[in-house]
């Protein structure tokens, strides 16, 4: 058994098919955790479990969900347990950026309802589905489980161009604390991680850096600059991998009295 002990245990990973999901799963399952990678995209979640088992040696699975969609969620759910029998570990990481202003006068980006509504369904609205069901499943057989939630250093700071972002993750951060303090007493630990800048993701593609340059007022190039620029103490963004150690980390038990607060992982970025 390794130092983790995680090895039997099995884990939802949200937005699993690319990007910090995917290390997640990798990560867990190199662990020896049997991982359901749970995405809305088919054909990389296929390919993405394929390869993690492949890779691993570890029983890994695809299961397609709409995480905004609570029948979703809920057929997720089960056909992890048909899969796997129990869900010990959630990790609450589907979500998207879509830059807008609260304000364009050019009216190139200006932040909608339906953009408002996308985003809380999926960031927010999203971890309140999959948080609820794999509780209920936890507290119907009696165990004891860990819920991850993904939230964002910019849920404590904000961003420019990206405030309803910002606010989901900020509303992760209460979340995380609220369900804490409902479901510890019945052996569910919550706890959330917010990591800052990291490397290039899926989620970092062309289109959202042109739109994120647009909303600062500057070029791409200049806002790819701008990441080196920023004040991280490390002096360097974050990785993927360096993301899915902590999150195999708060899912063992050696993080077994970590309850209730969200883990700030950014090299120490701040904005002095």
């Amino acid at each position: 058994m390794s130092w983790l002990g995680l090895e039997g245990r099995v884990a939802i990973v949200t937005g699993g098919a690319l990007g910090i999901g995917r290390a997640c799963g990798e990560a867990l399952c190199a662990a020896g955790v049997r991982v359901a990678l749970a995405d809305v995209n088919e054909q990389a979640g296929r390919t993405a479990a394929g390869e993690i088992a492949k890779t691993t040696g570890g029983d890994a699975v695809f299961v397609k969900v709409d995480v905004s969609k609570k029948a979703s969620v809920d057929s997720m759910v089960a056909a992890v347990l048909d899969a796997f029998g129990t869900v010990d570990i959630l990790v609450n990481n589907a979500g998207i950026l879509i830059p807008r202003l609260l304000v364009d006068p050019q009216g190139r980006e200006e932040l909608t309802e339906e953009v408002w509504d996308k985003v809380v369904d999926i960031n927010q609205k999203g971890a309140f589905f999959c948080a609820q069901a794999v509780a209920r499943d936890i507290l119907r057989r009696k165990g004891s489980g860990v819920i991850i939630n993904m939230s964002s250093e910019s849920g404590l700071e904000g961003s420019e161009g990206q405030s309803v972002y910002a606010a989901t993750k900020s509303a992760l951060y209460s979340l995380t604390r609220s369900w804490a303090k409902e479901l510890g007493k019945n052996g569910i630990r919550v706890v959330g991680l917010a990591p800052g800048i990291l490397e290039a993701t899926a989620l970092r593609s062309e289109e959202y850096e042109r739109a994120l340059a647009y909303t600062r007022g500057i070029t791409v190039e200049k806002l790819r600059e701008s990441y080196k620029k920023v004040s991280i103490p490390l002096g360097r963004s974050g990785t993927l991998k360096e993301v899915a150690d902590a999150v195999c980390f708060i899912a063992s038990d050696r993080a077994s009295y970590m309850h209730g607060t969200t883990v700030n992982l950014s090299g120490g970025k701040s904005r002095g």
